[in-house]
C-alpha cells in the first residue's frame, strides 16, 4: 500500500513538472535554434514571477517572451541582439544576471558587504562582552546560594 502511494505521489510530481515551462507549440523545428532559445530563456527573468527564468515559468508573460525570443532568433538575430532588444523593451530587470558595471556594483557587492559588516558587528560585540568579564554578573545573595546548594544536593523543600 505504501509503495503504491509513493508511486502515485511521484507520478503527481512529475506531471506537475511537465506542465511548467516551454510548451510543445513553442518548440522550434531547428534543434540548434531551439537550444539557443532555451539557453536565452534561462538567462531571462520572468517579469511576473521575478525569481524564475522565462524558460521555467508557465506565466502567460513568460510564454510571450519565449515566443518573442524564438521569433527574433528565426529572424536571424544573435543572442546578444535578442538580449539587447529585450533590455531595450523591458529594462535590465529582465536579465537574471545583470552586467557588472559601476551602476550595478552595489547590487553585486551588497550581499558581501552586509555579510562582512555583520561579521564585524558580531566580532565587536563578542570582544566587548569578553572584555567585561564576569564583573557585570551579579553575585548570588546568601539566601540564593543556600537554596542553590540545597537544590544541587537534591533537597527540594522550601527554606524555612
Amino acid at each position: 500500500m505504501t509503495r503504491l502511494l509513493a508511486v502515485l505521489m511521484l507520478a503527481l510530481l512529475w506531471s506537475g513538472a511537465a506542465g511548467a515551462g516551454v510548451k510543445p507549440d513553442e518548440i522550434l523545428d531547428d534543434p540548434v535554434l531551439e537550444a539557443r532559445a532555451r539557453a536565452l530563456g534561462k538567462q531571462l527573468r520572468c517579469l511576473q514571477c521575478q525569481n524564475q527564468s522565462v524558460d521555467d515559468s508557465d506565466a502567460p508573460l513568460a510564454a510571450d517572451i519565449r515566443k518573442l525570443v524564438r521569433e527574433r532568433l528565426l529572424a536571424g538575430d544573435t543572442d546578444e541582439e535578442v538580449k539587447a532588444f529585450l533590455v531595450a523593451r523591458y529594462g535590465e530587470f529582465i536579465l537574471l544576471r545583470p552586467p557588472v558595471r559601476p551602476a550595478t556594483w552595489l547590487l553585486w557587492a551588497g550581499p558581501f558587504a552586509v555579510l562582512i559588516l555583520g561579521g564585524v558587528a558580531v566580532g565587536l560585540y563578542m570582544r566587548r562582552r569578553s572584555a567585561r568579564g564576569e564583573s557585570e554578573i551579579d553575585d548570588l545573595s546568601p539566601e540564593e546560594r543556600a537554596r542553590l546548594e540545597r537544590l544541587l544536593a537534591g533537597d527540594t523543600r522550601p527554606a524555612g
